[in-house]
């Protein structure tokens, strides 16, 4: 697997669960981002492809497969991706179950439940920006950004104002 390697002073915006809908509020919160990836779950459907141009306009994207990524053009995107920022080697994924936990990283970025999470275990971040697409069950609709420095790797959720 090819480790993308950065050195940022920005934020890195964490989007999962779009499900086909870019919503103009989460735009507004990863704009400044340094680094934008989507863990998953872009949408099955052709146009959907769109959502990834859309957030590659703000900054370097990095994307993985969802299990409703089904389209051809999701055919491209690998399941599992590494990237280091500052230093912080960031593992990505959909599905937290496809995680195999004898991967070296400091930190798990996954999506699918759409619950979001930032919580620090066994010495690793585990985070997942919860979904920012279409809204499922009483979840509210949401994303994440992360900060990778010289001494620290922290996260937020920020819920989109909707």
């Amino acid at each position: 697997m090819d480790t993308e390697r950065f050195e940022l002073d920005a934020p890195i915006g964490v989007i999962a669960d779009t499900h086909g809908t870019l919503r103009d509020e989460a735009l507004a919160l990863l704009e400044g981002c340094g680094l934008i990836v989507h863990l998953g779950d872009v949408g099955g459907r052709a146009q959907d492809e769109a959502i990834l141009a859309r957030l590659a306009e703000l900054a370097p994207l990095f994307a993985v497969r969802g299990n409703v990524d089904t389209a051809p053009w999701a055919e491209r995107l690998p399941w599992h991706r590494e990237l280091v920022v500052n230093g912080w080697r960031l593992h990505l994924v959909h599905d937290i179950a496809a995680f195999d936990p004898a991967t070296p990283c400091d930190a798990v970025l996954h999506g699918h439940s759409h619950k979001a999470r930032n919580e620090w275990r066994d010495g690793r971040l585990w985070f997942n920006p919860g979904g920012a697409g279409r809204r499922r069950f009483s979840l509210p609709l949401t994303l994440g950004q992360l900060w990778a420095d010289e001494t620290a790797l922290r996260g937020a959720i920020l819920h989109l104002p909707l």
